[in-house]
Formats: C-alpha cells, structure tokens, sequence
C-alpha cells in the first residue's frame, strides 16, 4: 500500500490541488523498498495507464535514480488542477494504491513554470 509524505510542511498535496491552476506539474518522488524497485514500476505504470485515459494528462515521464537508488521521480503534467483532482479521487484510482508493496512512499506536490529573466521562460 502506498502511503504519502509531504515535502513542504507549510503547503500540502490536498491543499495544492484546492487552488484553481493550470496546466500544472505534479512532481512526485517514491521510495521503493528494498528489492521492490521492480513492483513499484509494474503500480506506477498501471496509475500512468489509467491518468492516461482520463485524457486530460498531457505529458507523463518517470526517472529512477542511478547508482543502485531506491528513488524514482514521476514527472507529468496536467491540463489543470480540477482535471489532476478528479483522476485523483475516483474510486478506480484509490484500487490502485493498494499495488505498490508495503513500504512504499510517495512525495507528491504541484508546480507551475517559474519565469527568471534571461535562464527560462514562464510560459
């Protein structure tokens, strides 16, 4: 089962999701127990399936870190905060949690682009 830390103690996930905003990233970090790297692949790949049908995700990418990590990184990004939330709190999606083996934590929070002048553009 998968169970949720927060990164940011003065800015939660469920409050993130509150705020009208779009399109939105949801950067979320997992740490997969030890020698369930493999499981927790196979749970998130059937969540990225399944936010895929939705149709309002618009880009998804997963990163693992190198040198024997235990740290993956989801990347996606969403056409709106209300399109992520309602993915989110159906009862198709809840099932999924229970497919990533016991130990396995998530670290989700919403970003948006940051403009700093003259290195990267907001838009």
């Amino acid at each position: 089962m998968l169970k949720f830390g927060q990164l940011d103690e003065s800015t939660h996930f469920h409050d993130q999701q509150k705020e009208a905003a779009g399109p939105v990233t949801i950067i979320n970090t997992f740490v997969a127990p030890e020698g369930k790297e493999d499981e927790v692949v196979a749970a998130w790949k059937d969540d990225a399936e399944y936010m895929q049908r939705s149709g309002h995700l618009l880009s998804v990418q997963l990163y693992r870190g190198i040198a024997g990590s235990r740290l993956f990184t989801n990347v996606a990004v969403w056409k709106s905060t209300e399109h992520l939330r309602a993915a989110l709190g159906t009862p198709e999606f809840a099932s999924h949690l229970a497919g990533y083996p016991a130990g396995t934590v998530a670290y989700p929070h919403l970003y948006q682009k940051f403009a700093v002048e003259g290195v990267c553009d907001g838009e």
